[in-house]
């Protein structure tokens, strides 16, 4: 069917449609009626408020703004950070956590060593080898 024998207001619909595109996926997610639709855009007409949901970008456009200042806000809070960070403080720690992780490297083969006295001290001895 050709749009030149639809009625005007059909056709100028189809065009609010086409500039809409989240209104069709609304439509086609919630199984809405297309005349409901087209009703509530004679009513309301072209320009109404309740329109700006489905705007083309509308929603994608939000989103991304909404991202954009999450990012710099988490990258301002970051450099705030790093500028309060005191290099000759976490140096000292760094250095300590160095140590008390060589003290348990030492506790550890020192364990490992007495165990292995202690395995080679029970074992029987060959009283009747040649």
């Amino acid at each position: 069917m050709a749009d030149n024998n639809l009625d005007p207001t059909v056709i100028a619909f189809k065009h609010f449609i086409n500039k809409h595109p989240a209104l069709i996926k609304d439509i086609r997610k919630h199984g809405r009626s297309w005349q409901d639709h087209y009703e509530k855009w004679v009513l309301l007409g072209e320009n109404d408020p309740y329109w700006d949901q489905y705007k083309v970008g509308n929603n994608e456009q939000q989103a991304g703004t909404k991202e954009k200042e999450k990012s710099s806000e988490l990258f301002s809070h970051l450099i705030k950070m790093a500028e309060n960070i005191d290099v000759d403080k976490l140096q000292t720690q760094v250095h300590q956590l160095n140590n008390t992780i060589t003290t348990v490297q030492e506790v550890i083969t020192q364990f490992q060593q007495s165990k292995s006295k202690s395995t080679s001290a029970n074992k029987p001895t060959n009283w009747l080898q040649d």
